[in-house]
């Protein structure tokens, strides 16, 4: 039997008062790609985040340290507000340090704040497009019928009606619960494939694109647990004629955005297609599996830019086209990239190398 959440048992202990305590859930990238936590109690309400301590972990646990010299330790990064508990409760965005002082090996958030910093007077912008697909506990993609299919891909993208949509409930308490904490998401719909849905992030500056996608990430997971459903990035999590998962990736510079943006653009575009192999190897497991060429995305083995051509590498929106100045897409991420990974790379081709 399926553990069920029981939200009327849970209620009146969290009305509970907690006195001037204040309880901060310290999130971490584990050494798999996956998401953990642990919360501490905190004496007073928290201002700044430099009053949160320096944690510590297993790391041998979470696949990041070897089981004789095990201690990983969270530095603070980003706060968001709780939505679970409510109240001054805090979410923290942590960053993995090993005990010498370095950068855990999953720590990409480290190397891409280095590359920002480098980058800011550019003010980049970036927006991610998320997108995911739901399971059932038994593995079956939530609210297929058992044992089959339901009708192939067309009425389900944007979809309204029984039939059509699943989990609607779970999506929109992800939404509110993403604008209480804080998070900048900026809309939500349902995708191509039955039981698969998009959120947007953005636009964010530099590093905060990263801290806001992961802790956006934590809050689908919590919340889908307490419905007892499962949450999948793979980029192609059922095989045949079924849409992939990506995360579109919208980039802009202070540059690309001002009147005569699009040389800019275009610019940017020249120096990606010169370094797609190396964007390919930080853009997400078996994302092959995806890059087919069908299911509106370019093929892996080669780049391509286009105005308002959702099969290519990078897309061009026809209205920025029209007007000359803007954003780009970069179509290649999967839905199991690193954010910090993706954004820091975007901005060294970009901005940094000749």
């Amino acid at each position: 039997m399926a553990y069920a959440y029981k939200p009327e048992l849970l209620a009146p202990f969290l009305a509970l008062p907690q006195g001037d305590k204040i309880q901060a859930e310290y999130v971490w990238v584990d050494g798999d790609g996956g998401l953990r936590s642990k919360t501490t109690t905190v004496a007073k309400k928290v201002t700044d985040i430099g009053s949160l301590r320096i944690w510590d972990f297993d790391g041998s646990s979470t696949n990041q340290a070897p089981g004789h010299d095990s201690d990983v330790y969270l530095r603070p990064a980003a706060i968001f507000k709780d939505p679970f508990r409510g109240g001054d409760n805090i979410l923290v965005m942590a960053e993995c340090y090993n005990n010498d002082g370095t950068p855990n090996k999953t720590n990409y958030r480290h190397h891409a704040k280095k590359v920002m910093d480098l980058a800011k007077d550019h003010v980049p912008w970036f927006g991610i497009e998320q997108e995911y697909t739901l399971f059932d506990v038994d593995g079956a993609p939530y609210g297929w019928p058992k044992g089959g299919f339901p009708g192939p891909q067309g009425p389900y993208y944007c979809g309204a009606g029984a039939g059509k949509v699943f989990a609607r409930d779970l999506i929109e308490a992800h939404y509110r619960a993403c604008l209480y904490a804080g998070i900048n998401i900026s809309g939500i719909n349902a995708e191509v494939m039955p039981s698969q849905w998009e959120y947007q992030v953005g636009p964010c500056e530099g590093i905060s694109m990263g801290d806001h996608l992961w802790m956006s990430r934590y809050l689908l997971i919590r919340i889908a647990e307490q419905w007892g459903v499962k949450v999948s990035f793979h980029p192609k999590p059922l095989q045949g004629d079924w849409n992939g998962a990506g995360c579109h990736t919208n980039y802009s510079t202070k540059e690309m955005r001002e009147p005569g943006g699009m040389k800019h653009i275009e610019a940017a575009i020249e120096k990606l297609s010169k370094k797609h192999n190396e964007h390919i190897a930080v853009y997400g497991e078996d994302n092959d599996l995806r890059l087919t060429g069908r299911h509106e995305t370019g093929h892996i083995g080669s780049f391509s830019s286009g105005v308002a051509n959702r099969g290519a590498s990078i897309r061009i929106p026809r209205a920025v086209a029209a007007q000359g100045f803007g954003y780009m897409e970069d179509r290649r991420p999967a839905s199991n990239i690193d954010p910090y990974r993706v954004t820091g790379i975007i901005i060294e081709t970009t901005l940094l190398s000749d």
